[in-house]
This record gives C-alpha cells, sequence and structure tokens, in this order.
C-alpha cells in the first residue's frame, strides 16, 4: 500500500446513542497510512467513541466506514477492566490475540523492554491487580504493542505514566512506521509527534481535519473563532442599524411602510450570513473544598513507610508532622509504593502513619474505585451530603458540568472524564479534614485543570498528593516533599 493512500475513511458517517444523544452527524474524513493523528474535542464530544467506531465495536447509525482490506487495529484502552485484574501476566497478554500464541512469554519480554517495565523471572505468572495504578497503565500500552497493528489507537496513553515513562512512550512513537490515532490532553507529549489533527466539535456534531502539531492546530481554531466572533460583531450592528430604521420609516407610515418591509428583509439576510461561530468548551466553575472546621493541633505524623525498589520491599525512617493547612508531596517513580501508602493512609492502617482521631478523609483514587459503578451520580452525591440540601447539593454537581441528565446516570456509565468530577463534587460536599488525592488531573478535561489545581492550592486542611504532572504540580503550594526513593 502506498505510503499516502488512506488507510481509513469515515463517509457521512452518523452515529448517536439513541435519538436524544446523537454525537456526530454525517462526519467524512481520511487517515493516511503512516501518519500520526490526535483526537482533539472537549469531554463528551465522542472522542472515545469514535474509537469504538474503528474497532466495529460500535456500529454506525448511517454512513459507511471504510477499513483497508486486511489492516489490524489495536486499542490501548485507559482502565483495566474488572474481570482482568485476576489475571496474571501470561493471560492477559495472551487474551490480546484471537489464537493462542505459542511464544507469548519472549513477547511479553520484549514488549515490556518497549514500555520500560522490564520483568523480573516471574512476572509472566504475577496477577495484574498486584500492579500500581502506572504500571498498569504500562501493561495496557504495551497489550496494543505486542499486536504490533497497523492501526494503533492510543486512549489518553499518559494517564499514570511518570516522566520515563513518557519519554519512552514517546521515542516508540516518534520511530513507529504505521498508523497512530491519539486521545491526549498533553500538549507536550503530542507536539513530539503529531502530525495531523481530527477536531470533534461537540456543538455541530462535524469531525474537522487539519495538518500540523497539536499547537499549531490549537492556534488556527482559536484564530478562525476569532475572525468569526469579530464577522459577527459586525453583521450585528448592520442588522440592529437596518431593524432601527425599519421602526422609523414604519412608524411615518404611508408609501414608507413598503422601505420599512425591504429593511426588515435586508436584515433578515444578513442573520443568515451569521457564522455557526463554536462556542468556548465550558469549563467547571471555580470551586473551594471546604476543610473540616473543628480540627486542631497535628493531624497527620508519618515516621516510616515502605517502598519497593527492584521487587524487594523495605522500609524507610522519616519525620513529617502534618497540621491544618499544611500540604504534602509524594513523589518517586511507577511502582514504587506512592498509590500503596496513600491507601493505607486513607483507610488509616499505615504502619507508621497516626492519624488525629476524629479526623474525616477525603480519598480521590486515580481508578475511581472509591465510586460504587452500580449507584447513579445523584445516590453517589447524595451518600456524602448528610448536612447540605438537595438544592445545595445540585448546585454543586452542577458546578461540575453534573446536570439533570448525568445525575440520573449510573457511574458505570459515565465517561472517565466525568467519573473525576463526580469525584470532586463529593469532596466538596465532604469538607474533608484531610484530603488523599492519587493522580487527579488523569482523564480530566485540561480546560479544567488550572480551576483544580487553584482549589487544591487554596485548601485549608491537610492535604497528601501523588501527581506526575509538572505543570500541574506547580501550580499547587507543598510545603513539604517526600521522595520514596531518596
Amino acid at each position: 500500500m502506498a505510503k499516502d493512500e488512506a488507510v481509513l475513511r469515515f463517509e457521512k458517517v452518523s452515529f448517536g446513542y439513541g435519538e436524544n444523544y446523537p454525537l456526530m452527524t454525517e462526519v467524512d474524513f481520511s487517515v493516511r497510512r503512516g501518519t500520526k493523528t490526535t483526537i482533539m474535542g472537549q469531554n463528551g464530544a465522542g472522542k472515545s467513541t469514535l474509537f469504538g467506531l474503528i474497532t466495529g465495536k460500535l456500529i454506525p447509525d448511517d454512513g459507511i466506514i471504510n477499513i483497508v482490506n486486511g489492516v489490524s487495529i489495536a486499542l490501548s484502552r485507559q482502565v483495566i477492566p474488572r474481570d482482568e485484574l485476576d489475571l496474571t501476566v501470561r493471560e492477559f497478554f495472551q487474551k490480546c490475540f484471537k489464537e493462542k500464541v505459542y511464544d507469548i512469554d519472549p513477547r511479553i519480554d520484549d514488549i515490556l523492554e518497549v514500555v520500560n517495565l522490564k520483568g523480573h523471572d516471574k512476572v509472566h505468572d504475577r496477577i495484574v491487580r498486584s500492579f500500581s495504578g502506572g504500571q498498569q497503565a504500562r501493561l495496557l500500552l504495551a497489550s496494543a504493542l505486542i499486536q504490533k497493528p497497523d492501526i494503533l489507537l492510543l486512549d489518553e496513553p499518559t494517564n499514570n505514566l511518570d516522566k520515563s515513562g513518557i519519554a519512552h512512550l514517546t521515542d516508540f512513537l516518534v520511530k513507529y512506521d504505521k498508523t497512530v490515532i491519539v486521545i491526549s490532553h498533553d500538549a507536550h507529549f503530542l507536539n513530539s509527534f503529531t502530525d495531523a489533527v481530527l477536531y470533534l466539535d461537540v456543538y455541530t456534531r462535524k469531525i474537522e481535519q487539519y495538518a500540523g502539531n497539536y499547537t499549531d492546530v490549537r492556534d488556527q481554531i482559536t484564530a478562525r473563532m476569532d475572525r468569526e466572533n469579530r464577522k459577527n460583531a459586525l453583521l450585528l450592528k448592520e442588522i440592529q442599524a437596518k431593524k432601527d430604521q425599519a421602526n422609523a420609516f414604519a412608524m411615518k407610515g404611508g408609501g414608507l411602510r413598503l422601505v420599512a418591509k425591504r429593511m426588515r428583509e435586508k436584515a433578515e439576510e444578513l442573520e443568515e450570513e451569521k457564522v455557526d461561530v463554536r462556542k468556548e468548551d465550558k469549563t467547571i466553575r471555580a470551586f473551594t473544598i471546604p476543610a473540616q472546621a473543628d480540627i486542631i493541633g497535628e493531624l497527620v505524623h508519618i515516621s516510616k513507610f515502605k517502598m519497593i525498589k527492584a521487587h524487594k520491599m523495605s522500609i524507610r525512617k522519616t519525620d513529617i508532622k502534618l497540621r491544618r493547612n499544611q500540604h504534602l508531596l509524594l513523589k518517586g517513580p511507577n511502582g514504587i509504593g506512592k498509590s500503596t501508602l496513600l491507601e493505607a493512609i486513607a483507610k488509616n492502617e499505615a504502619e507508621g502513619t497516626k492519624i488525629a482521631p476524629g479526623v474525616t478523609i477525603g480519598y480521590y483514587r486515580q481508578d475511581f474505585s472509591t465510586l460504587n459503578f452500580e449507584d447513579t451520580v445523584h445516590k453517589s452525591l447524595t451518600e456524602v451530603s448528610a448536612k447540605i440540601s438537595e438544592e445545595m447539593m445540585r448546585s454543586v454537581a452542577a458546578g461540575f458540568l453534573i446536570n439533570g441528565d448525568v445525575m440520573s446516570t449510573k457511574i458505570g456509565s459515565l465517561s472517565e472524564g466525568q467519573k473525576g468530577l463526580v469525584a470532586f463534587a463529593r469532596l466538596v460536599i465532604q469538607k474533608p479534614g484531610i484530603l488523599i488525592l492519587d493522580e487527579p488531573t488523569n482523564h480530566i478535561n485540561f480546560r479544567h485543570i488550572p480551576i483544580i489545581a487553584e482549589a487544591l492550592n487554596q485548601y485549608e486542611g491537610v492535604m497528601i498528593m501523588v501527581s506526575h504532572v509538572p505543570d500541574f504540580v506547580s501550580k499547587i503550594r507543598f510545603d513539604y516533599t517526600l521522595d520514596l526513593e531518596k
């Protein structure tokens, strides 16, 4: 197949989740062989749905999806399904193939090298659940790469990856000579390899195709919106002038009524010339996470912690005492034990950590397992809102773009980004004295991140956080840093 030949083409494709949730209307675009394409669009625009249509998991309501015969496709998912967490590494990778692969172990070794997750002798028999969140992210990535597909689909592949993991992935993608389509909000990562962008417009339900890297295209879209807004402002001025003239002539009566009619017709023509400007992606409202009111003195004392290096656990000593309005950042590479330590502190089961009695703990987990996926959003929020009214709870929810439709949806049916916003809404309602956050920007729309950073920066209780996003961390005040490796 020629390098510039389209390997994938959508022709007049429409798709929605029932009549009430149309996502795409008569969409046309093509992806050429060997290109690296980024998908842009706000939460809910249908980015992950587009992957479902490409893989054939979803069937379009109308139109044709053309994929060149014999082309293989692999998708790196955002999260490991719960029913795969108890598989061994060997079983997990074997599931990637329709037929049994007899040389699976050496293939696993090669691909774990690519994602910088070097195993030890018994890695093939290890249970997937035993890996950290960052290591599970690498397993997801490896499960797509091991198939060596002609079209590689990556859904938020940098979530949970530390700096070396992202560098490894970037290097792989730059050298990968097949077609790659990526959903990500990490501008620096995307600019390293992107040469085309598909923009999903949530308002027109169309997909626009651009050439250039992520930043170039973002700037092109912004410039176009500015031009369209300026054009509309001039048209509105002219329309109003015509309407004013029409009213003046109509009041004078007689033969001038005909002139007034022509003026109104001209105003209507100008109305039709207005450009349907893309509205800005909605952002969440600025918010505050109130701290528990009745807490004083030392709330958390960490004297020792467990860390894992070269698959061996050791205990390290430290002496960190946290009082109200003090923030601690936990650092260290994937797999060293950061999430394990956070979870133990959140459950008040961490050896070497004392928590003052009577303190409420708010815990944001990167896999959202603190949420019951069978609950509706309304039930999930009600669970933590014993002391506030229904009206107040709904007001908090609305600030996180959780409206009536979302309220009645089960948590498990939400996008990962929406689950994150529900988790933050719960924290606002809960008013914790200790706030524990494990990768709180994963899956969150980049427009929301500065607002979240400001809320965490202002938080007046004790905060303990893990994040691998330097730009986000730089916007938040930290009084202490604990590097588990050092």
